[in-house]
């Protein structure tokens, strides 16, 4: 590693390192059915970009700054909201994230209505604060792909031994029309400018040796292993096409899985997109005479090296499209130091990021450094 990322490095983890113990969520009321429970996440990150032959850019900022509340005063019927202040972006100083009322009463099965996550990515699925990299592979990433929190109907649902887990959302999704991109984002926090519609899709998830939750890393050491598969479509409903490169519809499909065993952990995951933008000539970025299959992958792993304390991390992920020159490979290897598990713990994440979006030659380096609170 150059000795300015090696400095950058100290200087991060020093920055961050000053946290104290936390839990997570804390009931602040409870009779009976009725509560309300409090919590958030506080994700304090140094980021230092290394492009080949340009010049090195750091800086330090909240990648999530995320206080929730949820609560119920109905037997079976709970409401959530959680907002997100490090996401200030021009006239979206505050972004909305989880948005809804759930009804819980039927054996096996949540219903949902409102902002939520749809059931496609075992990356996306798995929260940021349980994430071993600092940041999600190209298979968990909005921007390539993957549908975001959206607005509408979600279930999800389990067997009576939970070796079969399932989800299916029917909701409004809008994607931001950008060449380099298939950049899912919710309705709720909208721009002017963004492609809308309807995706409807769901997912199976098969645990042969118990219910393995949506967790990176292995604390418990026992042998577990999952295998999933998901697909949707999302349509433009022909409110709001803006320039050459809005979407007339995607079409995705995921096959992942993961294992845990003895302190080792490793999640894989494949997913294909098939792409057609409402101008059947346009071609940049992604796509050629209109359309692209956008495929990306990722193998991940991580072992123990002290039980529960450090944790050593290394991943490849790569992303292919019609129109890229090479294929676009990422190389990544860091550590996790917990202090108190997920709740508490400092992340280093070194990327190594080869042919660029697609570009040949296109090279750069990125040093992730991040400190995680959760209560």
């Amino acid at each position: 590693m150059p000795n300015n990322l090696i400095r950058g490095a100290v200087a991060g983890a020093l920055s961050l390192a000053v946290v104290v113990p936390a839990y997570a969520g804390i009931t602040v009321y409870k009779d009976g059915d009725k509560f309300v429970k409090m919590g958030g996440r506080i994700q304090m990150q140094y980021l230092r970009t290394d492009p080949d032959g340009g010049t090195a850019t750091d800086e330090m900022f909240f990648r999530r700054l995320r206080p929730y509340v949820e609560g119920s005063l109905h037997k079976d019927w709970k409401g959530k909201f959680q907002m997100d202040f490090g996401k200030a972006e021009n006239e979206n100083e505050v972004a909305v994230k989880d948005a809804y009322m759930q009804y819980t009463g039927f054996e096996g099965m949540k219903v949902t209505m409102g902002n939520a996550n749809f059931p496609f990515s075992r990356e996306f699925l798995t929260s940021s604060k349980y994430q071993e990299f600092v940041e999600r592979t190209f298979v968990g990433d909005h921007n390539f792909g993957t549908p975001d929190r959206n607005l509408g109907l979600h279930l999800t649902g389990h067997n009576a031994s939970k070796k079969l887990t399932w989800g299916a959302s029917v909701a409004q999704a809008d994607i931001d029309p950008n060449a380099g991109r298939v950049d899912f984002d919710t309705p709720v926090n909208a721009n002017s400018d963004f492609n809308e519609g309807w995706i409807y899709g769901g997912r199976v998830d098969f645990h042969p040796l118990g219910f393995l939750k949506f967790s990176q890393g292995d604390f418990s050491g026992e042998t577990k292993a999952t295998i999933g598969v998901a697909a949707f479509r999302w349509n433009n409903d022909g409110d709001n096409e803006v320039n050459a490169a809005s979407l007339d519809q995607v079409t995705g499909y995921e096959l992942s899985g993961a294992f845990r065993s003895n302190g080792f952990s490793v999640d894989a995951e494949y997913n294909l997109f098939n792409v057609d933008t409402t101008d059947g000539t346009f071609t940049g970025g992604l796509y050629q005479n209109g359309k692209t299959d956008l495929k990306n992958w990722s193998v991940e792993g991580g072992y123990m090296v002290m039980t529960d304390r450090l944790e050593l991390v290394a991943g490849y992920s790569q992303q292919d499209a019609d129109n890229y020159d090479k294929q676009w490979g990422r190389t990544t290897f860091g550590a996790n130091w917990f202090i108190h598990k997920h709740d508490v713990k400092v992340q280093a994440t070194y990327q190594l990021n080869s042919n660029e979006k697609g570009v040949n030659g296109s090279d750069a380096n990125e040093l992730f450094v991040q400190a995680q609170y959760v209560f």
